[in-house]
């Protein structure tokens, strides 16, 4: 075991679910990683095998048939996770943020009848906020459910879909506007709508008017699919309705980016983490001028670099999901943790690249593969210009002037 990105104070539990998962990476996911990532093929059995050892109820209470573990669980298992292959902890994390906005967030009978099936891997989840002509900007969403009855019927095109193929299960952020005056805050005119439809690509045959259009091709972060949705007419009955009301769509869906941070955070720890790995083993192996260039110090100083790069970015992701799990506001800390992750993992994923030198360039060498996924971490779960942003104001909250 490493000595970098080390957690104190984890329980004999913790320890024992961490080390079976990192077995599970080194056997089962870095043998093929890269062979699938070039392929641009959905790890099958990879995700078979995570359903085995119950990592898709990591967080899903004990009573629906999860372990009933804490964020700081399941953001080390997500590191190490993605340490082996990013894309497996992207089909994990929008799977989780929907589980955890259901568990949050849900009726007792949304809870009955998602999360026992949720935990068991049965029925995986996507989460939808993002439409073409939007980001960041999530008042700007255009997509409508409007009531008819018993059922709401929703028109729209939505974008960036983790998992948009692959899950039967979409939590998606539409506007309503029912029962807000005129003039009323965008955020308070939202609903999350729980939309169950088949597995695949093109028209559901589940869901008349839903359309998943196919894979959105991508630089990295391949094998996940990545998709639109085109909803044209679809009708959703009232009880789909996150929670049963209406207009809590945008608290909601900030709660589970809130917890969703905390996963990308690690997600840039774990590639990090691996970078670092390769990057020091091939020093010592790539021989200059009769050395070792590990042996050189332009070399050492960029170890040296990178490490501490790895090792803050953890503790400060650690610390995040600490707050989270202790039922205090963690806006702060999720947004300090995803955007110092991200782009340390670009700084040490980039320096590991120029370690290897024109080998790095090589689709041989797994470097090649993280260089591209890291990019994605810049992006996913809010920019760096947006964390900055909520870091900011809640700086201002906290040392505001008095008087």
């Amino acid at each position: 075991m490493s000595r970098l990105a080390q957690t104190d104070g984890l329980t004999d539990i913790q320890r024992e679910i961490l080390s079976t998962v990192r077995t599970f990476v080194d056997k089962e996911i870095l043998p093929v990683a890269t062979e699938l990532e070039h392929k641009d093929e959905y790890p099958t059995e990879i995700v078979e095998g995570l359903k085995e050892l119950g990592i898709f109820g990591l967080m899903i209470p004990e009573e629906y048939g999860g372990l009933g573990e804490s964020l700081l669980t399941y953001a080390l298992t997500v590191e190490e996770i993605a340490r082996g292959w990013m894309s497996v902890s992207g089909i994990i994390n929008t799977h989780f943020i929907v589980a955890y906005m259901i568990k949050q967030h849900g009726t007792q009978e949304q809870k009955d009848h998602f999360l026992p099936r949720m935990a068991a891997g049965e029925v995986r989840g996507a989460f939808s906020m993002s439409e073409p002509g939007l980001g960041s900007d999530v008042s700007a969403i255009r997509t409508k459910g409007v009531r008819d009855g018993d059922d709401y019927v929703i028109n729209g095109q939505k974008m960036w879909l983790t998992n948009g193929g692959s899950a039967n299960l979409v939590a998606v952020l539409c506007r309503t506007d029912e029962g807000q005056p005129e003039g009323s805050a965008p955020h308070k005119s939202m609903t999350t709508f729980l939309i169950e439809k088949e597995p695949g690509f093109g028209p559901n045959p589940t869901v008349p008017g839903l359309t998943i259009p196919g894979k959105i091709e991508k630089m990295g972060y391949k094998g996940v699919d990545t998709t639109e949705m085109i909803l044209e007419d679809v009708r959703i009955p009232s009880n789909r309705v996150l929670g049963g009301d209406s207009g809590r769509g945008f608290y909601q869906m900030m709660d589970g980016v809130e917890v969703g941070r905390v996963n990308v955070a690690a997600r840039g720890c774990g590639v990090a983490q691996r970078a670092f790995e390769l990057g020091v083993s091939y020093a010592q192996q790539r021989q200059t001028f009769g050395k070792p260039i590990a042996q050189h110090q332009a070399i050492q100083f960029k170890l040296a670099e990178m490490a501490t790069k790895v090792e803050a970015a953890h503790q400060m992701m650690v610390n995040a999901a600490r707050k989270k799990d202790s039922g205090q506001r963690n806006d702060l800390e999720a947004g300090m943790a995803k955007y110092l992750a991200a782009e340390y993992c670009k700084e040490v994923v980039e320096d590991a690249f120029r370690i290897h030198g024109g080998y790095g360039f090589s689709k041989e060498y797994e470097i090649e593969r993280l260089y591209r996924e890291a990019p994605m971490l810049l992006i996913g779960e809010g920019t760096a210009e947006i964390q900055k942003m909520i870091i900011g104001r809640r700086l201002l909250e906290e040392y505001r002037l008095q008087g």
